[in-house]
């Protein structure tokens, strides 16, 4: 079996889902190899040659190796600024390889195929060779498939910014491999299968599409009958873990699938009705401390919806030896500010909250069971104990207003002070939601694939009158412009806890 994490991602830290997948697999004695074409793929087209002449596109390529080795090294983030220019260069040198597709450090559009086009990805399928990534394809997949002749390829499909990419290589696998099984899981394939509307378009090129967790359907294709150890911890060492561009090895790991609060209005999670599946917090905190034991990584990110209050009381009781940061939710006992200390003890370094909004019936609405009052209780918490946030906030939500976004703004300023980092976001509405029945929806993207819908506003609150409030109101107040300057460009919350 071999697996592929394809471009485009943030290539910062190694993808958590193939390194389960490896470890479940090799747990029930079969091989496995892993290729994180991403990675590879990126740092091949940041030094490939460029398509344009200017300046900035000389420096950015003349460097492009330095920068490579640069991102790698501690002492790049004690000067922001110094950071800023190496991310700017590196993004500068990939996105100036080729003149077809718009690519960034963290996402991909091509302008002849679309991902929310089935039509489009099936082209891609048939023209492999107009992908920027195919030099990069000819010369690494024949070696993958001489040195482990596999009989199985499967490819992990979490991002709109793979899909175009990932077709682009079943295309190249299907001609230089006709006989190897393709099989395509992870989480976008999941969400668009778990849509009212899939009818499998990709038959004639994928021959085994994955809804969900994938650990079983790997096994049965390959014969085996799932034991107990499909909890067994990821396995790191098929991942090349000193080539991520972060200061130290970062180590991701999910500890449940679906969200176990699971009732938020406007969560696809709720929309997919993906079920709530923790593993054991024994389980969990075993494979951590085994996992920093093996590995000494410089930051441990726990991928979950929201990490359950167990496994915090838990990590509070045997701290792990390296940093840790993920999503929690609002609650009460991260209001108090004794508790939030000792969450510091255990090694917490930053935490991710899904604010949304500051006004309290907009957070009714979206049955987020808070307020905004405890919210700002459990900032100032967060804050006293050394503990950074990262806010999340969503606007244009079928019951905001001009009047409901003002208030998310004042709430902002209240609390510059005790918001580390801010992600500022414009809501898109999952097409198979309950608001979606609800609401008269117009067309967001072109395509059959689509994830998403635009709507007309029941408060008249449409996205144009949303993106210039942010523009004008949230981005030029100076208290939160301040807070936004702080954000690690293209890499952003996975680098935040590197700045704190």
């Amino acid at each position: 079996m071999l697996l592929i994490h394809p471009p485009i991602a943030k290539a910062c830290e190694p993808p958590a889902g193939l390194a389960l997948l490896a470890g479940v697999l090799r747990a029930h004695g079969q091989s496995c190899q892993v290729i994180d074409c991403n990675l590879e793929a990126q740092e091949h087209l940041i030094q490939a040659p460029a398509v344009s002449d200017d300046t900035w596109t000389r420096r950015a390529k003349k460097h492009a190796s330095s920068n490579l080795e640069t991102i790698r090294q501690p002492a790049l983030y004690h000067s922001f600024s110094r950071y800023q220019r190496c991310v700017a260069d590196l993004n500068r040198a990939l996105n100036q390889s080729s003149q077809q597709a718009a690519m960034t450090l963290s996402n991909y559009t091509d302008s002849s195929f679309s991902c929310v086009r089935s039509d489009d990805l099936l082209a891609a399928v048939e023209h492999p060779k107009q992908s920027p990534f195919h030099d990069y394809f000819m010369n690494r997949l024949p070696q993958a498939l001489e040195e482990n002749a596999p009989q199985f390829i499967g490819i992990s499909l979490n991002f709109m910014s793979q899909a175009v990419p990932t077709f682009a290589m079943i295309g190249l696998l299907k001609k230089i491999a006709p006989q190897v099984t393709i099989i395509v899981g992870g989480g976008l394939m999941t969400s668009w299968m778990r849509h009212p509307n899939w009818q499998n378009p990709f038959k004639s090129c994928i021959d085994h599409c994955v809804d969900g967790p994938g650990e079983a359907a790997l096994l049965k294709l390959l014969g085996v009958h799932p034991q107990q150890n499909l909890t067994a911890p990821p396995d790191y060492s098929v991942l090349p873990l000193e080539r991520y561009w972060s200061p130290s090895p970062i180590l991701p790991l999910a500890t449940s699938r679906g969200c176990y609060w699971n009732r938020c209005t406007f969560c696809p999670e709720r929309a997919e009705q993906n079920p709530y599946h923790p593993l054991t917090v024994s389980t969990i905190v075993e494979q951590l401390h085994h996992l920093c034991s093996e590995w000494q990584p410089g930051l441990v990110h726990l991928l979950d919806n929201a990490i359950s209050p167990a496994l915090i009381n838990a990590l509070m009781a045997q701290p792990l030896p390296a940093p840790w940061y993920g999503f929690a939710r609002i609650s009460k006992q991260l209001a108090d500010p004794d508790y939030c200390r000792a969450l510091r003890q255990s090694g917490c370094i930053m935490i991710k909250l899904g604010v949304e909004s500051g006004d309290n019936q907009v957070l009714e609405s979206m049955d987020k069971g808070v307020t905004v009052e405890l919210t700002e209780r459990v900032l100032n918490s967060l804050k006293l104990a050394g503990i950074a946030t990262y806010v999340y906030l969503l606007f244009g939500t079928p019951t905001e207003n001009l009047d409901a976004a003002e208030a998310t703004r004042q709430f902002i300023c209240r609390n510059h002070e005790a918001i580390g980092f801010l992600n500022l976001a414009i809501f898109n509405l999952p097409t198979n939601s309950p608001d979606a029945q609800r609401l008269d929806l117009r067309p967001f993207y072109q395509g059959n694939l689509s994830l998403y819908s635009d709507f007309d506003h029941p408060k008249g609150w449409n996205r144009g009158e949303v993106r210039r409030f942010i523009d004008k109101r949230i981005k030029k107040e100076p208290l939160i412009a301040e807070i936004l300057r702080r954000d690690p460009p293209q890499f952003t919350s996975n680098h935040a806890a590197f700045f704190i």
